[in-house]
């Protein structure tokens, strides 16, 4: 059997996104990466890892593929993450009752914060 072992998303500035992954995710950055390239694993030993990988690409709207994250305290994790660099995304299509806010990271690269509270 085969399990994710790592989520890759395509980056521009590398050390600006490797801040703000590891700061919204809590991760660890492994040691011996280089300037095009970070593995950033979960500081508790549990989940996927992230990796950055410094790759020109176009942002594609909407994404193809995009990270669920999910929050005990959706509000606070949504200001802490906005506080960290990443905007709200508006969505017209969004439900007045979704369970989910749309965010993008410094890059515009999206992600969904889940209420799972």
């Amino acid at each position: 059997m085969i399990s994710i072992g790592s989520i890759v998303i395509r980056v521009d500035d590398l050390e600006r996104q490797k801040a703000f992954w590891t700061a919204a995710l809590d991760y660890v950055p492994r040691e011996r990466d280089d300037n095009d390239f970070a593995l950033l694993r979960p500081r508790s030993g549990t989940g996927p890892n992230v990796s950055l990988d410094r790759v020109r690409s176009a942002l594609q709207i909407p994404p193809r593929i995009h990270l669920d994250l999910y929050a005990e305290d959706q509000t606070a994790e949504v200001k802490r993450l906005i506080a960290l660099g990443a905007t709200e995304v508006h969505w017209d299509r969004r439900p007045p009752d979704a369970d989910y806010v749309i965010l993008a990271d410094p890059e515009g690269n999206r992600f969904c914060v889940i209420d799972a509270g």
